[in-house]
């Protein structure tokens, strides 16, 4: 299995390359290839096989330098998804594919942040971030109110638990099925009853934890749907205990879940 991990030096926030680590570690001759910012992404090159590309969290600042790098290869990465190619975007990293992202609150923009073409594609003067527009979606961020919360939700027979921290919110314009289904706390955004996006082989989550250490068992399907058969995550007893005794406290109605 090769698995590409883009701009992993911006887009690691809470941790999340732990995804792949856990990945790595539970698949004999796991291959990790780490696309750096000034590097074209592998799985665009001719010839490349590439079972799964991977992005993690980022800062609002890095959301835009990723959005810069990533600007010429939009047409592909659309054709990619449109063919079938696997991806699990977790945070805010699917943001980048949206239309835009409208600002609620005044921020204190970064000057330097401009495009190729010397132009930012941050307009300050409608607090409008110009995202890919590869997806029809529409984000909302409030940057001095800071969203955190837990979550419980379904995906297919399994219960999925996991951690939302969040500045923004997702709202879409066309109809995307959700990646899991909502039992406890917030949707996709505020009123929505599913979480994260399942466009084809394209998956997406505000989900942090990181997703696939809180949930071994999710983990095991999700590989096994990219056509691995030798799965054997390491600590499993373990991983399962605590998996467990989370998923009793997620249960509880004496836990609060925004906080």
């Amino acid at each position: 299995m090769v698995i590409e991990i883009l701009y992993p030096e911006i887009a690691n926030l809470f941790g999340e390359l732990a995804n792949i680590k856990y990945i790595q570690a539970s698949i004999p001759q796991c291959e990790i290839i780490n696309t750096d910012l000034n590097s074209k992404p592998a799985f665009l090159q001719e010839g490349s096989k590439i079972d799964l590309v991977y992005m993690g969290n980022m800062s609002e600042n890095s959301q835009v330098i990723a959005m810069d790098y990533l600007e010429p290869y939009k047409d592909e990465i659309k054709t990619a998804i449109e063919s079938g190619q696997h991806f699990l975007f977790t945070g805010n990293a699917f943001e980048l594919l949206a239309n835009d992202i409208l600002d609620l609150d005044d921020l204190p923009y970064d000057s330097s942040l401009l495009n190729k073409e010397g132009n930012s594609r941050i307009n300050q003067h409608t607090k409008t971030t110009t995202c890919l527009g590869i997806f029809d979606i529409s984000v909302k961020r409030e940057i001095m109110h800071r969203f955190n919360s837990l979550y419980l939700g379904r995906y297919k027979d399994l219960e999925i638990v996991g951690f939302k921290s969040v500045f923004s919110y997702a709202s879409l314009n066309q109809d995307i099925p959700p990646l899991f289904e909502t039992i406890k706390g917030p949707g996709l955004d505020k009123s929505s009853i599913g979480e994260g996006i399942r466009y084809k082989n394209f998956m997406a989550t505000y989900l942090t934890g990181p997703l696939m250490v809180l949930n071994p068992k999710y983990m095991i399907e999700f590989l096994s749907e990219l056509g691995e058969k030798d799965i054997n995550p390491p600590v499993m007893d373990a991983a399962m205990d605590a998996y467990n005794q989370r998923l009793s406290e997620f249960k509880s109605d004496r836990i609060p879940y925004e906080y």
